[in-house]
């Protein structure tokens, strides 16, 4: 059996009010987190966000590419791009309340 890995786009929009997943930008998700874009934090953030969101290990989230950027890609392990998709869509869906 064959391991499952994605490649997700992301629109990153560091030093936020608060940490979450906002919506589709494009053709990318747009994220949000608190920490700022200095020396890796936002970064961390991202990571630490999309763990808890998809359910994954750390571990699964790899960034790889545009470190310095706000449009990222990210490597997703053991997750298909069915459930990403509905995990953030959910995820977004939350954030809307008010």
């Amino acid at each position: 059996m064959e391991a499952v890995s994605t490649r997700l786009r992301l629109r990153v929009a560091p030093g936020a009010a608060r940490t979450g997943v906002v919506g589709r930008h494009g053709e990318a998700w747009k994220v949000r987190v608190a920490a700022p874009a200095e020396a890796g934090r936002a970064n961390d953030a991202v990571v630490r966000l999309l763990a808890e969101t998809l359910s994954l290990p750390r571990t699964s989230v790899t960034l790889v590419s545009r470190h310095g950027g706000r449009d990222k890609i990210v490597e997703l392990a053991g997750i298909d791009p069915v459930e990403i998709d509905r995990c953030l869509s959910s995820a977004a869906g939350k954030g809307r309340r008010r």
